[in-house]
């Protein structure tokens, strides 16, 4: 341990959350003295994974519903005979990632995604309170939503002028970057979409909560500019890497992997890591070769010219959301049915509850959508036969009741008829605090700070961004130079090339 003090360190990293891990990954040639601490003994920060005696640990110390961290309100419910607490892997913010991410490209060009297996997701399914035809409001169904020209043109639910119109939009947003089509929407780009689709195209109230749905929107308000980056985004995705889906989600844990395969990436290039130490104090150095001098919880002074760490508050311009993550007793086979020939089974699914669709017990209805993303055990989240169920909503007085309904309500829909509602056996619920936008705070004396995540459903590109302009500062690269060099890596001798990046 004396030897840690003794060392000039380039750069002491505080947190493994995904950002600081990616910055990790990017340094990980570099030949730089790399001192990488997190103050828990886990890895992961605001993306870890849990087994359920983790997660037990984890609510007890964000049980306050007072406390001014990211996380708060955390409980645990199990059900009487709870599951094994040690075959879970359970994500504290899932987020799937679209083929055309630039995430993915960046694991590609690093060579770091040979050390992750991605899984298929699915379709996005639209619940409905009734079945539309029956009549019978107590029997609750899940839509499929269309997203290719071959789904639309297959479709049951759709007739057949609705099909022409949602068809028209398609074609129009796969080019909408185009001069003609820009023309037709910039004029309305901070507008709903919502609206922007019914006046532009004529789409009815359900082909729009269909598009408003695949763009993930938290509040279910998205702009116009916003909604066709992200249609774009998953329409081009589509068959990517296979036919039938456009996005993928890491095993074992989703982001949490990325997370450790950037330290390990790191640790494999010198650097030194310290789980449950955290920084206490960072002051200017005398020393000319070094510029702070940082102080860490186990009484350790080390000497560094930089130090990269997360924020430790809620950021200004703050959403918050709530949570729930449920262990469910039955696999819910009937989700993960793969929807065209040739296609890998998925091993996650979306389900939108748009806003209004759930109900409390009092009759209040929810004000935003929740969606919830249905994990198979493919996943590496648990065992076989049974799945995990991740619920999030904007947060309200009333969003964890609202989420219990959502639940019991996607329950019943997948039940097989004539037979009961599947299980919970284990439920996490909690509220997390998240940024609005992705950010890096500069500060003097060369501390630089990570800003709070965005809890975004699907991975945004921006969150990158924070992470290339810290590694930017660190080694004075800019331009065409940084592109050339940025996550950009030969791969380790001994090491085939002959690998995809997604595994079926």
């Amino acid at each position: 341990m004396e030897s840690l003090s003794d060392t000039d360190w380039d750069v002491v990293i505080s947190g493994t959350g995904l950002q600081q891990s990616l910055f990790a990954l990017a340094l990980s040639r570099s030949g730089k003295n790399i001192l990488h601490v997190d103050p828990e003994g886990y890895y992961g920060e605001n993306e870890a994974a849990f087994s359920l005696q983790e997660a037990d640990a984890w609510a007890a110390k964000h049980a306050s519903p007072d406390a001014t961290g990211l996380f708060r309100a955390a409980e645990v419910t199990k059900a009487d005979d709870a599951p094994s607490p040690r075959a879970y892997s359970l994500a504290l913010a899932p987020q799937l990632i679209h083929a055309r991410s630039e995430l993915l490209s960046k694991l590609v060009s690093s060579k770091a995604f040979r050390q992750i297996e991605f899984q298929a997701v699915g379709s996005f399914f639209i619940f409905q309170s009734a079945a539309v035809d029956s009549g019978d409001a107590a029997t609750p169904t899940l839509v499929r939503i269309p997203s290719t020209r071959e789904d639309v043109f297959s479709s049951t639910a759709i007739p057949v002028r609705a099909k022409r119109l949602l068809m028209k939009f398609l074609k129009f947003v796969l080019d909408y970057e185009s001069e003609p089509q820009a023309e037709i929407w910039k004029p309305h780009a901070d507008k709903p979409l919502a609206g922007f689709l019914g006046s532009e195209f004529k789409l009815d109230a359900t082909l729009q909560s269909y598009i408003v749905t695949l763009t993930l929107s938290l509040d279910g308000n998205i702009a116009v500019e916003d909604g066709l980056v992200a249609i774009n985004r998953h329409l081009s995705s589509m068959g990517v890497f296979g036919a039938g889906f456009a996005a993928v989600y890491p095993k074992w844990g989703g982001l949490s992997e990325v997370c450790q395969v950037g330290c390990r990436a790191a640790a494999v290039g010198g650097a030194v890591y310290m789980l449950g130490t955290s920084i206490t104090h960072v002051v200017k150095s005398e020393d000319e070769t070094s510029k702070l001098n940082v102080s860490l919880s186990n009484d350790m002074v080390v000497k560094a010219k930089a130090v990269f760490r997360s924020s430790e508050s809620s950021p200004e311009d703050w959403v918050c959301l709530t949570r729930t993550t449920a262990v469910i007793g039955a696999a819910l086979p009937n989700l993960f049915e793969a929807r065209v020939e040739g296609s890998p089974t998925p091993s996650a699914v979306v389900v939108a509850f748009p806003a209004g669709s759930v109900s409390e017990s009092n009759g209040h209805s929810s004000n935003y959508p929740i969606y919830a993303m249905v994990h198979s055990s493919d996943t590496g989240e648990c065992p076989r036969g049974q799945c995990i169920i991740y619920l999030s909503t904007i947060t309200t007085a009333s969003s964890k009741a609202l989420l219990e309904s959502a639940l019991s309500s996607l329950l019943h829909a997948t039940a097989t008829e004539g037979q009961a509602a599947p299980e919970v056996l284990y439920k996490l619920q909690y509220e997390q605090r998240g940024a609005k936008l992705a950010s890096l705070d500069v500060g003097d004396d060369d501390i630089v700070t990570f800003g709070a995540p965005v809890l975004d459903l699907a991975f945004r590109d921006a969150t990158l961004e924070p992470v290339r302009q810290a590694w930017e500062k660190f080694t004075g690269r800019a331009g065409e130079e940084a592109a050339a060099e940025y996550l950009v890596f030969e791969d380790r001798e001994g090491v085939n090339d002959d690998e995809d990046v997604f595994d079926s």
